[in-house]
């Protein structure tokens, strides 16, 4: 079939989407196909002087001599980040964004459009947006429902202003906590991870965006927890630790893209591994979606890897492994890559199946409609920081905020107006210490000094002292968090005065953490790596001297990761984690000293006892205590799924203690919660596997279903969790996911170091085999006298 045969029959809404991708497909010339799976990055507006400008790994050192008209001579397949490159007003993001296009469609000669991409890990990254609490306070909210929420809010907010694309989420399980992208995860169980991480995609497609999975995969397990460094891990803690998390956001979740991980595993980076991108992620699990390259990925291959010789033959292997578009402009999917192809029909054939998904998806995004409005036509309804985006951001904050000690019974705070009461520690006066590394004032405003952030966010020296009106609070911000371990004058003199205040007080609230950035500007975030546990700075030498006065202290951490809090525990009055809990975040931990906020919020990683000895929870038993074997003690200061309230409650098994299930049955699991206190109670009932391997060693416990619920005064509810027994599979030393005939006992519990009450489960039958559609989450219902409502 001829061009002029073919005419525009791709714009036919009539026509079935596949046929409408192979139409215009078959139409283009091998230029154009290549210019689909490449992208632009206008980066002409932002501020030249701007030192440390970078938001993407090594952004300055990757760059060509082309203009932009040169770039999109053949059409293109993405715009990167209109509106979050630099700081520019929602409208000014509309322009830019509205020219662009007009250009791409313009130089295209069938007029094909380009799909928009923008960051949104924790709200849209761009001025005027709201922050929304940073992933790993998602996992410490334990409410999937709340996540699913917020990310429909992001992709309408995202959607309303021309944007197709969302990378987003990370699905990255953590495995070490010195790693800077500790604030980027969910948590470090596979399990909760899936459920959060399954929400978000949810909730982010129903507004018809494309989720983009992120970092496919085991990025997170990189040696030494350093960004970028490679990964040594082996098949059985890949598929059933890093993979899971991706199964389910792409089988329950339906996730549209994937994104590649930086890293190399056992040698083999990912944007060359056909193994990863092609066998299990296509063959295996059937993903038809389009995989891009994290930023810069493909010529990574040639200047960090190693493994290619030039940015052309990096090109080529990334094409192979089965990366589609390369992202953020492009460089290794251009002419060279067409020089190649005109000899190498092998590589023309995977041009066109990438091209092809490429295409796809603009059909099925409207983009090649006739009269489809690329672009919102005014900038006036765009709002990217609407009240309804702050109430889910302060529930969200509420949620997430931890209570992990309360020995004291100080909290909730009924200061008398005569209390003297100091605010120590350099938290207070800084909103952006609330804030994770993608939020936009710290991603990319922190290059624009004196730059308006465009967003109103409250301090925690403010909001505390809205929550306590009657009461005088004085404050002394103590060393600088970015001051270093040694610091200097200034330093030594703002410690001082933080001693003075705090020895003429009764009581001190002590707020200290992290402030996240990129790239070494900040102590958490991308590029921010740490070298051990301890706080940054000299804030453990503020706890340290401030505990030696003998003042009452509550201590408050706001931080990106877990820091070693085990020399203070037993020593101050009260423990608070907040895991950079956003916008409205110092609301919300105001409101939890005060008791307005119930403490909900449960700890989706374990926080260490020791700045250098520390693991996560998932764990064979000799990779916990072991006395007589070892002196050095993983034990952590508090586990995972650890968390206090003000309220109190019983639970109790309301079914059967002893089962026996099939192997391809559902374990059901009935839960009553009572509340024996006066206050609602809101409580997370988790529910851990433990089971024995056949040949190979298991974690002593591990996370397969959980539920938040909340108890009036007095009063019951009944949680039944029906768990398929799918989430009783492990990979066997065939590397083949089984459901094992056995026992296997559920215990319910509070923490993974606790146990409520536990069930034996006899499993029978015969060996199961796994596939990709297994069954990720469990059933869960909630009874309350008459009422019934599905939790999950």
């Amino acid at each position: 079939m001829s061009t002029a045969q073919i005419g525009n029959a791709w714009n036919d809404t009539a026509l079935d989407d596949g046929l409408r991708a192979d139409l215009l497909l078959a139409a283009l010339t091998t230029a154009e196909k290549i210019a689909q799976l490449g992208s632009i990055w206008p980066q002409e507006d932002a501020d030249p002087d701007a030192a440390g400008a970078s938001v993407a790994p090594m952004q300055d050192s990757i760059s060509d001599e082309k203009t932009l008209n040169e770039r999109i001579a053949h059409g293109i397949g993405q715009i990167t980040r209109a509106y979050g490159t630099g700081p520019v007003s929602p409208a000014e993001g509309l322009e830019r964004l509205r020219s662009l296009q007009g250009r791409v469609v313009d130089a295209q000669r069938f007029g094909v459009p380009a799909i928009a991409h923008e960051e949104c890990l924790t709200g849209v990254a761009t001025l005027t947006a709201t922050a929304y609490p940073t992933p790993l306070a998602w996992g410490a909210s334990f409410n999937p429902g709340l996540v699913e929420e917020m990310a429909t809010r992001i992709g309408g907010d995202l959607r309303s202003a021309g944007i197709h694309q969302g990378l987003a989420p990370v699905l990255d399980v953590a495995r070490d906590y010195r790693w800077g992208r500790v604030e980027e995860t969910m948590g470090e169980d596979p399990h909760l991870v899936s459920v959060m991480g399954t929400a978000y995609v949810r909730g982010l497609e129903s507004t018809g965006l494309i989720a983009t999975l992120k970092h496919f995969a085991a990025y997170s397990a990189s040696r030494g927890g350093r960004n970028h460094a490679p990964v040594s891990i082996g098949p059985r803690e890949l598929a059933d630790v890093m993979l899971p998390p991706f199964e389910a956001a792409l089988g329950e979740g339906g996730a549209r893209s994937v994104m590649n991980s930086y890293t190399d595993i056992d040698g083999v980076p990912v944007a060359s591994d056909a193994r990863l991108l092609r066998h299990l992620l296509r063959d295996l699990w059937g993903f038809t979606g389009t995989v891009v390259s994290d930023y810069w990925a493909i010529p990574f291959l040639h200047s960090t890897h190693g493994v290619a010789a030039d940015e052309i033959e990096a090109g080529v292997l990334a094409l192979r492994a089965g990366i589609d578009v390369e992202l953020p402009f492009s460089v290794s999917y251009a002419d060279g890559l067409a020089a190649v192809a005109a000899t190498d029909p092998g590589l023309g054939e995977l041009i066109d199946v990438a091209v092809r998904r490429v295409l796809l998806q603009k059909v099925q995004l409207g983009l090649l409609d006739p009269d489809h409005e690329l672009v919102p036509s005014s900038a006036d309804a765009l709002s990217f920081d609407s009240a309804e985006n702050r109430d889910v951001a302060r529930r969200l904050a509420e949620e997430s905020v931890v209570l992990l000690e309360n020995g004291r019974g100080t909290l909730p705070l009924d200061p008398a107006p005569t209390e003297r009461i100091a605010l120590l520690g350099p938290i207070f006066g800084d909103p952006v210490t609330l804030l994770g590394c993608y939020a936009f004032p710290n991603h990319v405003l922190s290059a624009h000094p004196g730059a308006d952030p465009g967003l109103p966010i409250a301090t925690l020296r403010t909001a505390i002292a809205e929550e306590f009106p009657t009461v005088q609070f004085a404050h002394a911000a103590g060393p600088s968090i970015l001051g270093g371990a040694e610091g200097g004058p200034e330093d030594s003199d703002a410690l001082d005065a933080a001693l003075a205040l705090a020895t003429s007080s009764d009581l001190a609230i002590l707020a200290v953490g992290d402030r996240s950035g990129l790239f070494g500007a900040g102590t958490s975030g991308e590029g921010c790596d740490a070298y051990d546990l301890a706080l940054p700075g000299r804030q453990d030498e503020l706890i340290e001297r401030i505990l030696e006065t003998g003042t009452r202290v509550v201590l408050i951490v706001v931080s990106g990761r877990p820091y070693a809090l085990g020399r203070y525990t037993g020593r101050v009055d009260a423990i608070l984690q907040a895991f950079l809990p956003g916008v409205e975040g110092a609301s919300a931990i105001s409101g939890v000293l005060s008791g307005r906020v119930e403490p909900s919020g449960r700890l989706p990683v374990q926080i260490p006892h020791d700045r250098r000895v520390f693991s996560t929870y998932l764990q064979p038993r000799l990779g916990r205590r072991a006395d007589g074997i070892t002196v050095v003690d993983p034990t952590p200061a508090f586990p995972f799924g650890h968390g206090l309230g003000y309220g109190s409650t019983d639970w109790a098994s309301v079914g059967p203690r002893e089962l026996t299930v099939a192997v391809d049955g559902t374990i059901d699991v009935d839960v009553r919660v009572t509340n024996t206190g006066g206050r609602a109670a809101s409580e997370v009932v988790q529910v851990y596997l433990q089971q024995q391997g056949h040949g190979v060693v298991l974690p002593e416990r591990r996370l397969i279903a959980f539920a938040k619920t909340v108890v009036a005064p007095e009063a019951s509810t009944e949680l039944r969790f029906e768990i398929p027994t799918d989430l009783t599979s492990y990979t066997d030393a065939d590397l083949t996911r089984v459901v094992t005939p056995g026992p296997v006992r559920l215990v319910v519990a509070r923490s993974a170091e606790d146990e409520e009450f536990a069930i034996d489960v006899t499993l029978t039958g015969t060996m199961r085999r796994l596939g990709f559609e297994r069954q990720h989450r469990a059933r869960v219902t909630e009874r309350h006298q008459d009422r019934e409502r599905r939790l999950s």
